[in-house]
C-alpha cells in the first residue's frame, strides 16, 4: 500500500459517521453519512426553514442549489462549470436526455432530407435494466414517429457494441460501469466511434462518478446522467445529476419539461420557453433538504484527487481478490481480472450467493447481492481501510468453510437485495 495514500484517506475517513466494528463494502449502492451532511441539514432546518420560511428561496439561495451542487459534481466528472445540473432521479434524467437526443436526430433528418432516418437506440445486455425500461417506455410513447417505421431498442453483448454502431443508430445509450461486475466501457473510444457515423451518446455514470476519474468533456460525450447517493454519499434517494455538452445546451429539448426549466420561471407564461442553458433540464421544485445533504456531502471531496482515489481503490480491490481467491477457492471471480478494466467494485459468483451475503451482513461485513448469483463488494477509499478488506475476506472464509450461510433465516429474500 502507498503510505502517501494512507495519510490522505485516514483524514477523509474521519469525515464520515461509521458504525464501530462494521466493514462497509456497499458504498457502490449507498454511501455512508458524512458528518457535514448531518450538520448542514440541521442548519437548514433550524436556521433557515424555521425562521426564514419562504424567504429562504432568496435569502439562503435555495433556488440556486441545482446549479451550485451541479458545479461541484462537474469537477468530479470532468465537465465544465454550468454543464451539470443536480435534479430529479437518474431515471427521470435519462428520460429527459434520451428524448432530447432523439429529437435532435429527428430535427437533423428533417433539415437534411437526403439522409436516412435514424430509428435505433443502441445499448447492451450489461446495461442497468432500469435504463432499458426507461428507453422502452419512451420509445413506446413515441410510437411510429414522423416516418412511420417506429423506433427500436437494439441490445448487443457488451463486447459487440463497437461493431454495432452504424448509420441506423440515433443514440448510443450505455452505462460506463456494469452494475453487476464493475466492467468498464471505454467511453472515449466508443464516443469517438459513435460521432464518426453521426450517433449521439448518452452515458450513465451511476457507478463511475466518485469512483474513478471521468472525463466527459475530453471524451466528447453528448449527455450523461448519474447518481447522488452512491459514491457521492448524498443520502438515500439523493438528487441525481444530468450533464449536457455545452454545444448542445441551447438545442436539446427534452420531452419532459417544467417551470424550473423555463427561461423565466416566475413570469408564469402560458407557453413554455426553455432556458438557454442546461437549466432547461430542470422540471419541478428542487427538494431542498435532500439537496442540502448532497451539497454538504460533496465538500468531502475538497482537496481529493480522483487519481489517488483510483490508485487506492485498485490497491484495495486487488488485495481483496488475492485474499478471497486464497481463502475461498469455491468462489468464481465475475469481475474483470485486469484492474484497469473494472471500476471500484468486485463481484464473485456462488450458487448460494444471496444466503452467503446475508450471513456476512449478520457478521458486520456489508456488501450486496445481484441475481442470479453475484455477491458485490464496493471499494471506497474515502473511508475503507486495507485492514478492513482483509477482515472481510476472513469473515467470508469462515461463512463458507463452516457453511454458516446454510440457514433458513439467510435464505429468505428481502425486498432489497
Amino acid at each position: 500500500m502507498n503510505p502517501r495514500l494512507d495519510a490522505i484517506f485516514k483524514a477523509t475517513r474521519e469525515l464520515f459517521e461509521l458504525p464501530e466494528g462494521l466493514v462497509y463494502l456497499d458504498g457502490n449502492s449507498l454511501g455512508p453519512l458524512p458528518k457535514a451532511s448531518r450538520e448542514h441539514v440541521r442548519h437548514v432546518i433550524d436556521e433557515q426553514w424555521s425562521s426564514q420560511l419562504i424567504k429562504g428561496w432568496n435569502d439562503s439561495g435555495w433556488i440556486d442549489l441545482p446549479q451550485k451542487v451541479g458545479d461541484k459534481i462537474a469537477k468530479l466528472v470532468g465537465a465544465p462549470a454550468g454543464s451539470v445540473i443536480a435534479t430529479d432521479s437518474t431515471s427521470v434524467n435519462l428520460f429527459k436526455v434520451l428524448s432530447a437526443a432523439l429529437e435532435m436526430q429527428a430535427h437533423h433528418t428533417a433539415q437534411n432530407p437526403e439522409s436516412a432516418a435514424r430509428r435505433v437506440v443502441l445499448s447492451d445486455t450489461g446495461n442497468f435494466p432500469n435504463d432499458l425500461y426507461v428507453a422502452q417506455g419512451l420509445l413506446r410513447a413515441l410510437g411510429d414517429g414522423p416516418h412511420g417505421d417506429g423506433y427500436e431498442l437494439r441490445m448487443v453483448e457488451p463486447e459487440e457494441v463497437a461493431d454495432a454502431i452504424d448509420e441506423t443508430v440515433a443514440v448510443l445509450m450505455l452505462t460506463q460501469t456494469d452494475y453487476r461486475t464493475g466492467r468498464l466501457h471505454d467511453m472515449a473510444d466508443l464516443t469517438r466511434r459513435a460521432h464518426e457515423v453521426g450517433v449521439l451518446t448518452v452515458w450513465d455514470l451511476a457507478h463511475s462518478a466518485g469512483a474513478l476519474p471521468v472525463h466527459l468533456d475530453v471524451s466528447g460525450a453528448d449527455f450523461a446522467i448519474g447518481c447522488g447517493y452512491k459514491y457521492l454519499n448524498g443520502g438515500p434517494g439523493a438528487p441525481a445529476f444530468v450533464y449536457v455538452r455545452p454545444e448542445h445546451a441551447a438545442k436539446a429539448r427534452p420531452a419532459l419539461v417544467g417551470w424550473m426549466g423555463h427561461e423565466t420561471p416566475f413570469a408564469f407564461d402560458l407557453d413554455y420557453r426553455p432556458a438557454p442553458t442546461t437549466d432547461r433540464m430542470l422540471v419541478g421544485t428542487p427538494p431542498i433538504l435532500a439537496m442540502a445533504s448532497l451539497d454538504a456531502a460533496l465538500d468531502v471531496w475538497d482537496g481529493v484527487d480522483l487519481a489517488d482515489v483510483r490508485e487506492r481503490s485498485i490497491e484495495l480491490s486487488e488485495l481483496f481478490i488475492a485474499e478471497v481467491e486464497t481463502l475461498c477457492p469455491e468462489l468464481e471471480l465475475a469481475s474483470p481480472r485486469d484492474p484497469q478494466a473494472r471500476a471500484s467494485q468486485v463481484s464473485f459468483r456462488f450458487p448460494e450467493g444471496y444466503a452467503v451475503m446475508q450471513a456476512l451482513i449478520a457478521r458486520d461485513v456489508i456488501g450486496d447481492f445481484r441475481a442470479p448469483d453475484m455477491m458485490r463488494f464496493g471499494f471506497t477509499p474515502l473511508y475503507l481501510t486495507p485492514e478492513e478488506v482483509v477482515r472481510a475476506a476472513r469473515v467470508l472464509e469462515t461463512v463458507l468453510r463452516d457453511k454458516l450461510w446454510d440457514s433458513p433465516e439467510y435464505k429468505r429474500k428481502s425486498k432489497v437485495t
